[in-house]
């Protein structure tokens, strides 16, 4: 990936109206001002009651140039809790310190809070939280009650788990039962609603990854018998039950669903994703979402088969397997193989990705990676904006420093 220079930033070329990811796309329910995506990322800023802290609205709101936002992933539960310091959606306390958060971000940088009935202005952007139960990714040490972890079936993952004491063996998580798993799909949408009233603009379905709507589409990690397992219309039933009760919960139009057909992520397993995913978009695809969100596979090249299967916006990562660039993201939606591009990894360092794109300067290397999961701002808000890089480069920044 290249780096910005002072020739870079001496050379900085005018937007063009015509870029594909620079034209504005609508959803149902809400217009994006470009195509960009910021991907969900990790970064584990809460305190240990999952309520988002002041820092984490400074991140979200310097990457508000994104055409839309999706948050980190969220637990929906207690029981779905990943990490200690994970936010949360399912205390009023979480709910606040989102609020704090979404009111930045659709005021965008340097406002105030918007009056609900305001209008959105034009620099501020659009946000969902992306709802994210572990499963089995679940471990006592990062639960506050220590509790064990739920999943569709007793299999463990092997590798280490990150924990506030290190790195630590997995424990087996307990099969759930039938009333923990309409449990779920319950907790799935009362976290919608709370995501609602914290002030996003919708919410996207963890589905992919190694989560749990994925643990239960995929072959290893279910081996349920009952209505939630065997044949494909069991291993989607799951995932179906969780995006109906979420659109039933707050309109579809304000839904998204992540997938990631086979994604090897945490030691999933699925020999033959197309008939199971073919099958979970016939499934949801008439219920009018907001969008799909599909990170491709080089064994199993999802975007193009289930492209022509999916009748609204679709949104494509390449992320998982090459490094997302400006060159490729562009690429993407030139050949049409996705209406939108979501960017990773890339958004850590260039906040302001988009800005980037419109005026040529390219985007630089992610740096520091051992400050991406900890507690305070440095690798997470200390990344500038290209036009101060270029400020500080010609000594005409006027701060002192």
């Amino acid at each position: 990936m290249n780096t910005t220079t002072t020739a870079d930033a001496a050379t900085t070329r005018p937007a063009t109206t015509d870029h594909p990811l620079l034209t504005p796309h609508a959803l149902p329910a809400l217009t994006l001002p470009n195509r960009v995506v910021m991907a969900p990322m990790t970064r584990l800023r809460a305190d240990r009651n999952g309520v988002p802290q002041p820092l984490m609205a400074t991140y979200y709101t310097q990457r508000s140039g994104a055409g839309l936002i999706v948050s980190e992933g969220i637990a929906p539960s207690l029981t779905g809790q990943q990490f200690l310091t994970q936010p949360g959606l399912f205390t009023e306390e979480q709910v606040a310190g989102w609020r704090a958060v979404t009111d930045a971000v659709h005021a965008g940088p340097g406002g105030g809070r918007r009056a609900e009935a305001a209008p959105r202005t034009s620099t501020g952007g659009r946000i969902f939280a992306q709802i994210m139960h572990a499963g089995r990714n679940g471990h006592p040490a990062n639960r506050p009650d220590g509790g064990t972890p739920l999943a569709p079936s007793a299999v463990p993952r092997t590798d280490l788990v990150h924990t506030p004491d290190g790195k630590v063996a997995p424990v087996a998580p307990r099969a759930m039962t039938l009333d923990e798993v309409r449990a779920a799909v319950t907790d799935h949408a009362e976290a919608a609603r709370a995501a609602i009233r914290a002030g996003f603009d919708g919410v996207e379905i963890h589905g992919a990854n190694s989560y749990l709507p994925h643990q239960f589409l995929a072959d290893n990690t279910n081996l349920r018998t009952d209505r939630y397992g065997g044949d494909v219309a069991g291993r989607i039933r799951f995932a179906v039950e969780v995006v109906e009760a979420v659109a039933d919960a707050v309109g579809a139009d304000r839904v998204g669903l992540r997938i990631s057909p086979g994604n090897p992520e945490f030691e999933m397993v699925e020999h033959d994703p197309a008939p199971v995913y073919r099958e979970l978009l016939a499934a949801i695809d008439p219920l009018g979402l907001a969008y799909l969100h599909v990170t491709d596979n080089p064994d199993y090249p999802a975007l193009d088969d289930l492209r022509p299967r999916w009748s609204s916006t679709l949104v494509g990562n390449t992320g998982e397997h090459e490094e997302t660039t400006p060159e490729s993201a562009k690429r993407l939606v030139r050949e049409g193989r996705a209406d939108l591009v979501s960017v990773g990894r890339p958004y850590i360092s260039n906040p302001d990705a988009v800005e980037r794109i419109a005026a040529g300067v390219p985007w630089v290397p992610i740096r520091e990676r051992e400050f991406h999961y900890t507690s305070g701002p440095r690798g997470y808000v200390d990344y500038p904006p290209h036009d101060e890089e270029r400020a500080r480069e010609q000594g005409t920044l006027g701060i002192e420093e």
